[in-house]
């Protein structure tokens, strides 16, 4: 999926969130949590060489290189997002869910990639949630379908919100 199919996905995860702590919308917190819904939405692709996430944190991406990473491996499994939630347990609950539900909506929706994702690094084998004729290739129209749905999906769940019976 491209970088900001995924954003989209952080975005939607991060009202989620936002919705589920019950933060009004018009603050200054839940704008917080949107940027780094969308930033952390994309986070994963910080081992695919070239991707923006591997520039703007380019020591992490010269590493994972280093120590032969490849894409959709470690920094999409499981067990790299608990390890992620376990170092951000720190911040406030807001932003700590934002970052972690932001996070994880990236290997999930890579999941629908003919390429699959090792979920379950370090065992080896791709996991994907689709037969291979149906898989959703990056940048296909397939996927600008599900990333103009998600843009529906969030500007819908702030407005579900409002109370019209004032």
């Amino acid at each position: 999926m491209l970088q900001k199919t995924h954003s989209a996905a952080g975005l939607v995860a991060a009202e989620l969130v936002i919705v589920n702590l019950q933060v009004p919308f018009l603050s200054w917190d839940a704008a917080g949590a949107i940027l780094l819904g969308c930033l952390a939405g994309t986070l994963a692709d910080v081992d695919k060489p070239g991707s923006t996430m591997a520039k703007v944190l380019f020591p992490l991406s010269a590493l994972l290189r280093f120590i032969h990473v490849r894409h959709r491996t470690l920094t999409h499994s499981i067990a790299f997002v608990a390890a992620l939630a376990l170092a951000a347990s720190p911040m406030p609950a807001l932003y700590f869910w934002a970052f972690v539900a932001s996070y994880a909506s990236h290997p999930l929706i890579d999941l629908l990639n003919e390429n699959g994702v090792q979920l379950f690094w370090p065992l080896k084998g791709k996991i994907r949630l689709l037969p291979k004729f149906m898989a959703v290739d990056t940048g296909s129209p397939i996927e600008a379908a599900i990333r103009w749905i998600l843009l529906i999906v969030s500007l819908w769940i702030p407005f579900s919100t409002i109370d019209f019976n004032l």
